[in-house]
């Protein structure tokens, strides 16, 4: 990603969700720091993506969408078990989002997926749920829940770093 690009990326940003650029400045500081390789690619649906991968690894920890609506970011997930009492914590709006992701296919239904999917299968206080691994942290980001996002991304960091998958290739 080159800088121009990455300023077009500030600017929309700022013209779509002008509350949201310390937030994603904060996160991309700590990510590129850490050594996270971050990659920007272009859709209809969402002009400008931002996808970090891990140090020395090819695995995916983050994306930012941004769109005219705003700001939608997806925290990649190795355990949703992990992070029991970030779940338990959410406010409404965001267990309304995660309702409406997909329900993962080869846990209720035993269809074939891909390969390497596995849904999560967690609760959220009384509430079953059984979603799709890679659409089911990715919410519209709001005031309200950039604190749960740093926590659940600092908790991913350091369930990844403790077993051990910032060194895998």
């Amino acid at each position: 990603m080159n800088e121009f690009q990455f300023n077009d990326f500030l600017t929309f940003l700022s013209d779509a969700a002008s509350d949201c650029v310390d937030f994603f400045l904060n996160i991309h500081g700590k990510l590129t720091q850490m050594g996270c390789k971050v990659k920007m690619t272009s859709t209809k649906a969402h002009p400008y993506q931002l996808a970090y991968t891990m140090p020395n690894s090819r695995k995916g920890i983050l994306n930012f969408y941004l769109r005219k609506k705003g700001l939608r970011m997806r925290i990649t997930v190795v355990n949703a078990d992990n992070h029991a009492h970030w779940l338990n914590s959410l406010p409404a709006h965001m267990v309304n989002q995660i309702s409406k992701k997909n329900t993962c296919v080869k846990l209720t239904e035993n269809c074939e997926c891909l390969d390497t999917c596995m849904g999560f299968d967690f609760y959220i206080n009384e509430n079953h749920f059984q979603k799709c691994r890679f659409y089911c942290f990715q919410f519209d980001v709001d005031a309200e829940s950039m604190p749960y996002f740093y926590a659940l991304l600092e908790g991913e960091l350091m369930a990844r770093e403790q077993k051990g998958h910032m060194e895998e290739k």
